[in-house]
C-alpha cells in the first residue's frame, strides 16, 4: 500500500541541513565489554547527549522551522510528557514564541522543571490520552496556537529520521538497528532512513512488556491503542498515530519486548561500563541487546540511545 505524502530522502537530507545549526551530531559510542557480553558488535547513537537531552529536538526543530511566520505567531502547542515538551519548549525559545505544554500530573519533575527554564506554558492535566489531548484542545481553542503533535506529523517525523540519517553515514553496513517505540515518531523515521539509504539493515521495535500496544498491533496487524500502561520507561507510554503505524505496519522486521528489571539492569550496565547517564526508555533497546536472542549474535547493531533525562533523585534501582 502507498503511503501518501511520505517523506521523501530529500526530505530528511532537507531536515538534516534545515535542524543542523540547532542541535548536535551526537556521537556513535562503543563498549567493548557490552561487546562480549552480547557476543555482537554495539553501535550507540548517543542522543543522550543531545540537545534538551534526547532526540526529540530534531523533530521539534524541523517542525517549528517548517511554519510560516503567520503559523508561528501565535505560539505553538502540544502534549508531552516530558521529552518532546522540553524540545519544543526550547525550540520556541530560540523562534522567540509561545510554547503552551500540556503535560501529565505524572511527569518526571526534572522534565517539567526543563521545561520552565526554556519558557514553556505548562498546563497540568490527568495522566491519560484522552485528558492531555481534550486540555491541548481547549488550549490551541483559545490562544490560536499551531499545534505540533509529539510525533503523529511528518515534520516530526522527519526530524527524527535524522538520528538514523547520521549513524548509517557513519556505519552502513549495520545488520540490526534496534530502536525504543511509543508514539513511533523516532521508530518510523529511523524506518524510512533505512528504507532509502540501507535496505538490508533490519529494524527492530524494542517496548517494554507493559506497554506493549506496538507489540500487539505488530501481531495482529491492527492498530491497537495503549491502555493504562504501566513501566518505568515513561517516554514510552503513548499509543502508535495515524502517520506512523503505517510506516512501521509495512517495513518493521520485529518487535521484541522486555520487562522492567531487565530496563534498570541495562540503565545499571551502561552506567557502569559506558560511564553515561540513560534513562529508561534508551534502556530498553539495551535491555533487547543484552536478552541473549540468538539472531542478535554475532552482528553489527546500531542502538539508539534515543535520551538522557533522569530524576537523579528518582534512580530505579536505588
Amino acid at each position: 500500500m502507498k503511503i501518501l505524502n511520505l517523506p521523501t530522502l530529500n526530505d530528511i537530507q532537507a531536515a538534516h541541513e534545515r535542524i543542523k545549526p540547532f542541535i548536535h551530531q551526537t556521537p556513535v559510542l562503543s563498549s567493548q565489554q557490552l561487546n562480549e557480553k552480547t557476543d555482537s558488535s554495539l553501535f550507540f547513537k548517543c542522543e543522550n547527549f543531545q540537545k534538551a537531552g534526547a532526540f526529540k529536538s530534531r523533530g521539534a526543530m524541523n517542525a517549528i522551522l517548517s511554519l510560516s511566520r503567520d503559523e508561528l505567531s501565535k505560539g505553538v502547542a502540544t502534549h508531552s510528557s516530558g521529552n518532546h515538551a522540553q524540545a519544543l519548549a526550547r525550540a520556541a525559545m530560540i523562534m522567540n514564541v509561545p510554547a503552551y505544554i500540556v503535560m501529565p500530573s505524572t511527569a518526571p519533575k526534572v522534565k517539567v522543571a526543563a521545561v520552565e527554564q526554556y519558557g514553556g506554558k505548562i498546563t497540568f492535566c490527568l495522566p491519560t490520552l484522552e485528558a492531555r489531548e481534550s486540555t491541548l484542545n481547549a488550549i490551541i481553542e483559545e490562544t490560536g496556537a499551531t499545534l505540533i503533535h509529539p510525533y503523529n506529523d511528518y515534520n516530526i517525523i522527519a526530524g527524527q529520521a535524522t538520528a538514523c540519517l547520521e549513524m548509517i553515514s557513519k556505519y552502513p553496513d549495520l545488520d540490526v538497528i534496534l530502536c525504543p517505540v511509543g508514539g513511533g515518531g523516532l521508530l518510523s523515521g529511523t524506518l524510512l532512513s533505512i528504507r532509502y539509504l540501507s535496505p538490508q539493515t533490519k529494524v527492530i521495535a524494542c517496548e517494554p512488556e507493559g506497554a506493549n500496544d506496538t507489540w500487539q498491533s505488530f501481531k495482529t496487524g491492527n492498530l491497537v491503542p495503549s491502555l493504562k500502561p504501566q513501566t518505568i520507561a515513561d517516554g514510552l507510554l503513548t499509543s502508535l498515530g495515524s502517520l506512523t503505524w503505517p510506516i512501521i505496519k509495512e517495513q518493521i522486521h520485529d518487535v521484541i519486548l522486555v520487562n522492567d528489571q531487565q530496563i534498570i539492569e541495562a540503565m545499571k550496565l551502561v552506567l557502569e561500563r559506558m560511564k553515561i547517564v540513560i534513562e529508561p526508555s534508551s534502556a530498553v533497546p539495551v535491555a533487547v541487546a543484552l536478552s541473549a536472542i540468538e539472531e542478535l549474535k554475532n552482528k553489527k547493531i546500531g542502538i539508539i540511545l534515543s535520551g538522557g533525562n533522569i530524576d537523579l533523585n528518582k534512580i530505579p534501582w536505588l
